[in-house]
């Protein structure tokens, strides 16, 4: 697949493309559940729909929190998924050699922002020829991200998005200052806004992480107003039962309104600028 064939040349212009799906696969249904929803109403909006799941969660707060259900399955799902609705798929890498063995499976290898500035990791992703979704480091500015970007393009792939995922504000929130998508724009590539970790509450004593998904659309409505290329989210149909990061999800019957709004703000922001 070439990505700037559904990325860039979208039969309807699309204003952005969509990244979405659960934060991990937790079981065999619910990725194709998520994932036939979500292509159907970007579908009816002409935006390019990128299916995400972790096939494992390598960062927990707490030792017995839940990881997987088994790095080939939860791979083999994510494939499965792309082939069954034609979509392409983005899972995360936590070591190099995670790289190629994932890139076997998925069409975008995406390098959590923890693990920003692992000059190896990024330059194995990169070796993959796959496009690369580096997330920015919460305890980074925009403005450095373009050292992550050459690391990876330093391999001679330049298949890169940046994605902005909000700053540390304290021990346990998060806050986005949207100059990030501006310098993150001037690197060249693609600049993705991630509204749903952004409203997380990272490290929390209880030993899991806490969110506010009150804000997931308001972030949505003010990245469409800077003007981004794509947006990220983790969605469920029932967050309160997800088994990793659900109460920073948007639940699966919101995103339909969301996705109106976003479209809606980002058409009009093409249009003036």
């Amino acid at each position: 697949m070439q990505w700037k064939t559904w990325l860039l040349n979208s039969p309807n212009n699309a204003p952005f493309f969509i990244i979405a799906g659960p934060c991990v696969v937790e079981d065999e249904e619910t990725p194709f559940i998520i994932a036939e929803k979500v292509k159907h109403w970007c579908e009816e909006w002409g935006i390019p729909y990128i299916f995400k799941a972790s096939y494992r969660k390598a960062n927990r707060t707490k030792l017995s929190s839940f990881t997987g259900i088994g790095d080939q399955k939860a791979l083999e799902i994510i494939k499965k998924v792309g082939e069954t609705y034609q979509i392409p798929t983005l899972t995360d890498i936590h070591e190099t050699h995670e790289a190629a063995m994932a890139a076997e499976y998925v069409d975008i290898l995406q390098i959590p922002a923890f693990l920003c500035r692992q000059t190896a990791l990024l330059q194995a992703a990169g070796k993959t020829g796959k496009i690369v979704n580096i997330k920015k480091g919460q305890f980074m500015s925009g403005l450095t991200m373009r050292y992550a970007a050459e690391k990876v393009a330093a391999t001679g792939n330049k298949k890169i998005f940046l994605t902005e995922r909000g700053n540390f504000f304290g021990y346990n929130d998060l806050v986005v200052d949207f100059r990030n998508l501006f310098w993150m724009r001037q690197s060249g590539y693609p600049v993705v806004m991630d509204i749903t970790h952004s409203v997380q509450q990272p490290n929390r004593a209880e030993g899991f992480s806490g969110g506010q998904p009150q804000f997931i659309a308001l972030l949505g409505r003010a990245a469409a107003a800077v003007g981004v290329d794509g947006f990220f989210l983790e969605t469920h149909p029932n967050p309160e039962k997800a088994k990793s990061d659900g109460p920073n999800m948007l639940p699966l019957e919101q995103f339909p309104s969301l996705l109106r709004q976003l479209y809606t703000i980002a058409k009009a922001y093409h249009e003036l600028f």
